[in-house]
């Protein structure tokens, strides 16, 4: 699929999706005649996982670092099991659980702010 497509499918602008390319998080699988950039449905998954990690306040570096291993340990790769890589992936576990706990905490006060703003 073509990148604007891509951004349709995912909510994400071209220009994030170009942004994801130039950093490395997302290159494109193939190029046109024209250059023009082309995406499988596994970019696809790999532009979704990356969209999830966005909210959570995840940096590029710790995004980079994270799809490293899981592109590791889903190749197969020999040092992808490590007991170094289990860690990293252990920790990244971690940190999405502590942030997704800040976020339901602040999804909370919002909710209460809500409704005093609704009882006035």
């Amino acid at each position: 699929m073509h990148i604007g497509e891509l951004a349709d499918k995912t909510g994400l602008s071209l220009r994030t999706i170009r942004h994801y390319d130039e950093v490395g998080l997302l290159k494109a699988s193939a190029r046109t005649d024209g250059g023009f950039r082309l995406y499988t449905p596994d970019d696809f998954t790999r532009l979704m996982l990356i969209r999830r990690m966005k909210p959570l306040g995840f940096t590029l570096d710790e995004m980079t670092t994270l799809l490293a291993v899981i592109d590791a340990r889903q190749n197969g790769e020999a040092d992808a099991d490590t007991p170094e890589t289990r860690q990293q992936l252990d920790a990244f576990i971690t940190e999405t659980a502590a942030r997704r706990q800040k976020l339901q905490d602040q999804l909370g006060m919002a909710d209460e702010f809500l409704e005093l703003l609704r009882a006035q």
